[in-house]
């Protein structure tokens, strides 16, 4: 899609747009795709180490670890999308459900995910995002095991 494309559109739909490429290129473990949604300055609360991610290259190399772990196919799905804009910032939220396959099996999880974008030389970037799993603070212990 051209800039032309793109500063035509609603930026509603322009962001939809965005994630949902997004998430193909997960899928297709596309990294150049993953990080295209990332402006360089992101600050990142993921669910892997470390407590944050600074910048683009850092996003980068978590997505190359991820896809270098899986050596079968990632199913990402966006659900539930909120997304919220206003001149130049949007804010957008939804759960994410995943799906892969590890050594030790199938993996099927959902994750929180929140972001906040900024039109950024007419594109809209991820500026920071935050995945988590519900926790329980009285064990300590990540709930990986709920469903919407």
């Amino acid at each position: 899609m051209s800039r032309e494309d793109t500063a035509s559109r609603p930026p509603e739909a322009h962001i939809r747009q965005r994630i949902a490429d997004w998430a193909t290129a997960i899928s297709a473990k596309n990294i150049d795709g993953v990080v295209s949604l990332y402006a360089r300055d992101i600050v990142s609360f993921d669910l892997t180490p470390p407590l944050r991610y600074a910048g683009a290259e850092g996003k980068r190399r978590a997505w190359q670890a991820v896809f270098a772990a899986l050596s079968g196919p990632i199913a990402y799905e966006v659900r539930d999308l909120s997304v919220t804009t206003n001149e130049g910032l949007a804010f957008v939220y939804s759960l994410n459900h995943i799906t892969i396959t590890v050594p030790t099996g199938q993996v099927d999880r959902w994750v929180r995910w929140t972001a906040c974008f900024r039109q950024i030389d007419g594109d809209w970037l991820v500026v920071h995002d935050h995945v988590s799993v519900p926790a329980d603070p009285v064990l300590g212990k990540a709930l990986l095991n709920l469903t919407p």
